[in-house]
């Protein structure tokens, strides 16, 4: 995969900065100094999205429509109280760790492309489907 050598800054965080360009971190980002991996490439990644709301019977309402054929993202605009709703319940991408625990459970165990719940957080009862693990 493609690797960084990640150039000093100013304030001397070679690792934020590569952060600033989310698409251009790769599995291997290397200080220029040290060359010690501040990344692991077999660390687990994934990205999904999900739908928000209040109530148990609410997510699943939400989730027969989808399983007719409604679109997640339409459902995540229209219905979700979390604040991805207005990028269609796209979460980006995460590590395991990142998310409450019943969410990882989910992102990291589970089949792809498939909705998955009502899963109960402390935040409420989560639709989930996860996009790409690596």
């Amino acid at each position: 995969m493609l690797g960084i050598a990640a150039q000093p800054t100013s304030h001397g965080c070679e690792y934020a900065q590569a952060c600033k360009n989310k698409s251009a971190i790769a599995k291997n980002v290397y200080f220029n100094v040290t060359r010690e991996p501040i990344m692991n490439s077999k660390k687990q990644s994934a990205s999904a999205r999900h739908i928000l709301v209040k109530t148990e019977s609410e997510a699943e309402k939400i989730k027969q429509l989808i399983a007719k054929g409604a679109d997640f993202g339409v459902m995540a605009r229209k219905h979700s109280s979390c604040s991805s709703a207005k990028r269609g319940g796209n979460l980006g991408e995460f590590r395991p760790g990142q998310m409450v625990k019943a969410f990882d459970n989910v992102v990291f165990k589970l089949p792809l492309h498939v909705v998955h719940g009502p899963i109960k957080t402390q935040f409420g009862y989560h639709l989930i489907e996860t996009i790409y693990r690596d």
